[in-house]
C-alpha cells in the first residue's frame, strides 16, 4: 500500500491512502489520522489500512478522490530519528580522494551514519530555504526506509524484518558549511540542510521483485534546472543494504518505531550513469582535470527527483523543489 500525508494546518497532518497509480486518494480518519499511529501500531492498524488500500485500487473507495502531490507534507513531517547511512563505497571513496583524503580502510565492511534533523522534514514540493547562495547547497538524493521497533543488538536479518515503510529523499547539504563543522571534530550540524521526502511511503511489497536483499532495484531519476543529470541504479553498487545500516544504528541501543534510516545519496561505479548529487559530480571533475568545474545549487534553481518501476509508473512520486533565498 501506499500512504501520504495531507496538510490540514496541523504539525502532523491528515493521513490519506494513495492508490498504486498516485491517481486516487481517500482520508484513513477511520483507521488512523496520522502516520506515527499506524508505526506505533503497525499489527494491528495496518491490515486495515491494506483493505482500505485494495478497495481504492479497485475502484471501489466510496470517498476517492484526486490525489494532488502539492498537498502533501513528508509522510513522516516530523520524526524521532533521522539518521543518513554512506550506503554507496563508490561515492564515499571519490569524496576521500578528490579531496586527497586517505580512503578508510574500513570503508566496505563497516557502514557509517550521521544524525540529521528529523523536527522539520519536508513535503516533496516543499522550497529548499537558503539563507546564503555560498553556503554551497546540493541535493542529495536516495532512499529511505521508517522503522517500527528494532532492539538492539539486531542482527541485519531481523534489522530488515523492522523496515515498515520505504521512502524517497532529498537529503540536502550545504557543502561549504559542512567543511566547517567537519573542522570542529564533534560532527556537523548546520552543513545538512532540511531533507525533502516523496508525497507516498510505500510498503515494500509494492516495489515487487525490484526490492531483494534490503536493496531497491530502481533507477533514481534526478534532474537540475530539467535537464536530466542522473539515471543511477539505486540497488546495483549499494555497498550496504537497509538491513545492514539499521543493524549498524541498533548496536549499542533500541531502535524506535517512527525512526527513519537512509542510504545516502545513490552512486553507480559506472559514472556515464549521472549523478544524485553535484559534490559527486565535482568530485569526478577534480579527479579527472585537478578542479571542479560545477557550481552548486543558486537560488531559482529546480531540482525533481523520481523513481519509476518497470511498468513506466512512478513508485513514490516525484520530488519537486526550488531553491528559494530565505525571506
Amino acid at each position: 500500500m501506499k500512504l501520504a500525508t495531507y496538510q490540514d494546518g496541523s504539525r502532523d497532518g491528515q493521513l490519506v491512502v494513495v492508490s498504486r497509480d498516485l491517481s486516487t486518494a481517500h482520508y484513513a480518519s477511520s483507521v488512523a489520522t496520522r502516520l506515527q499511529q499506524v508505526i506505533d501500531d503497525w499489527n494491528f492498524l495496518s491490515p486495515q489500512l491494506q483493505e482500505l488500500s485494495q478497495t481504492l485500487n479497485h475502484g471501489k473507495a466510496r470517498h476517492a478522490f484526486a490525489f494532488e502531490p502539492a498537498r502533501c507534507m513528508a509522510p513522516l513531517p516530523r520524526a524521532f530519528q533521522w539518521a543518513e547511512g554512506a550506503a554507496y563505497a563508490h561515492h564515499v571513496a571519490l569524496l576521500h580522494k578528490a579531496r586527497g583524503a586517505e580512503v578508510p580502510a574500513t570503508l566496505t565492511n563497516v557502514p557509517t551514519l550521521a544524525q540529521r534533523a528529523s523536527d522539520d522534514l519536508l513535503g516533496p514540493c516543499a522550497d529548499i530555504v537558503c539563507v546564503d547562495e555560498a553556503h554551497g547547497a546540493d541535493f542529495g538524493a536516495g532512499l529511505a526506509v521508517i522503522t517500527g521497533d528494532v532492539t538492539i543488538g539486531a542482527g541485519a536479518d531481523d534489522a530488515l524484518e523492522g523496515i515498515r515503510l520505504l521512502m524517497l529523499a532529498n537529503a540536502v547539504s550545504l557543502r561549504q558549511l559542512v567543511v566547517a563543522d567537519a573542522a570542529t571534530g564533534v560532527g556537523s550540524v548546520q552543513g545538512r540542510g532540511a531533507t525533502a521526502f516523496g508525497p507516498v511511503a510505500v510498503t515494500p511489497d509494492e516495489l515487487g521483485e525490484a526490492w531483494q536483499g534490503g536493496r531497491v532495484n530502481l533507477n533514481v531519476e534526478c534532474a537540475w534546472n530539467g535537464r536530466r543529470v542522473g539515471l543511477v541504479d539505486a540497488g546495483a553498487d549499494m555497498s550496504f543494504d537497509f538491513g545492514r545500516l539499521i543493524a549498524h544504528l541498533a548496536r549499542t541501543r533500541h531502535v524506535r518505531a517512527g525512526s527513519i534510516v537512509g542510504s545516502g545519496p545513490v552512486s553507480a561505479q559506472d559514472t556515464s550513469r549521472g549523478y544524485a548529487s553535484i559534490e559527486e559530480k565535482r568530485a569526478i571533475e577534480t579527479l579527472d582535470t585537478g578542479a571542479p568545474k560545477t557550481g552548486y545549487l543558486r537560488f531559482g534553481d529546480t531540482v525533481r527527483i523520481e523513481a519509476k518501476g518497470s511498468d513506466g509508473m512512478s513508485v513514490f512520486g516525484a520530488i519537486e523543489q526550488r531553491v528559494a533565498a530565505l525571506g
